[in-house]
């Protein structure tokens, strides 16, 4: 009987083991790895060393010194301090500076809270209501404040001309002493706000579905909803975005600069608004120095106060 052979399997052609490169090329091709990475961070160091670092160590320098430009400094230790501490409108900078801080935490810090809340809850359209939120926040602050300062003008401003229409009494607005500290508090809220209420949306989206449902399923309410899981879920966000604000509202400029000008009767004069007052009208670098140091400790010993608190507060488990 004969037998069929089989034909032979074809062999299969295996791509040849390439042998590891020698060390002395990885170590060669990660030191220029590396060195590509620190030469992008060089441009970044370079740029916060010359605009950022620089002026602030300068600014600590001239604070000790009698100094405009042209001449040369001299050194006059903690005359500038001294100077700027009995100056008539250093308590009112303050006083103004401290209260539209907090009238900002009052208004500015609440409002784009129960904004984000109220978009998070859309179904529809949320996509255009975000950009409206948020298009204040692309306008030019300048051009933001002027515009405010025709709608706040008591002749024949927009705010004064809907009051008559509604045949309620007008307002002073930005012109009285007594309501233009809450007429720029406005315009910070809502020149502001767009980037808070996106980062809050964030948080908001990022809070498990889960926890509604079994909040709802033990009969809470709207309110508890709030209180018993949004607002735990971000406590972080909140309170990081709460130190970002006072930080920022204490270094508020633009709108009383634009819209007052510092009045009626210092009722705007804020700390960096003086501080310009002192650099560029009384030409005084080194009071306005002395000043900007004070701000400058103030916020920083505030800001660790502040991280410590919340810091022993995340690590109590009660």
């Amino acid at each position: 009987m004969k037998t069929v052979e089989s034909p032979p399997h074809e062999a299969i052609a295996l791509p040849p083991v390439q042998a590891p490169p020698p060390a002395g090329d990885r170590r060669r091709r990660r030191l220029a790895d590396q060195a590509r990475a620190y030469g992008f961070l060089l441009g970044g160091l370079v740029c916060f060393a010359l605009f950022s670092w620089y002026p602030a160590i300068r600014a600590v320098v001239i604070a000790f010194q009698k100094y405009t430009p042209g001449s040369e400094p001299e050194w006059v230790g903690t005359a500038n301090f001294t100077r700027v501490w009995h100056d008539p409108e250093f308590t009112a900078a303050w006083r103004n500076t401290l209260t539209f801080t907090l009238l900002a935490l009052l208004i500015g810090f609440a409002v784009p809270f129960v904004m984000a809340l109220v978009l998070n809850e859309l179904r529809h359209a949320r996509a255009f209501f975000r950009v409206v939120v948020y298009l204040p926040v692309m306008i030019p602050p300048v051009v933001s404040a002027l515009l405010w300062k025709w709608f706040y003008d008591p002749g024949a401003g927009l705010a004064n001309e809907m009051l008559r229409f509604l045949h309620l009494p007008t307002s002073n607005w930005s012109n009285g002493a007594d309501t233009a500290l809450v007429s720029l508090v406005i315009v910070a809220t809502w020149a502001n706000m767009g980037g808070t209420v996106l980062i809050y949306l964030a948080a908001l989206q990022s809070i498990p579905g889960e926890l509604y449902e079994a909040a709802e399923l033990d009969g809470a309410n709207l309110l508890q909803r709030v209180r018993h899981v949004t607002v735990p879920q971000t406590r972080f966000v909140i309170l990081m975005l709460m130190l970002l604000q006072i930080i920022a509202t204490m270094q508020v400029f633009t709108e009383p600069f634009v819209i007052t000008g510092g009045g009626p009767e210092n009722a705007t004069v804020t700390v960096l608004y003086l501080i310009y007052k002192y650099a560029f009208l009384y030409n005084d670098f080194g009071g306005a120095c002395a000043l900007s140091v004070m701000l400058l400790v103030l916020l920083g010993a505030f800001s660790a106060v502040y991280l410590r608190l919340t810091r022993s507060e995340e690590g109590d488990p009660g």
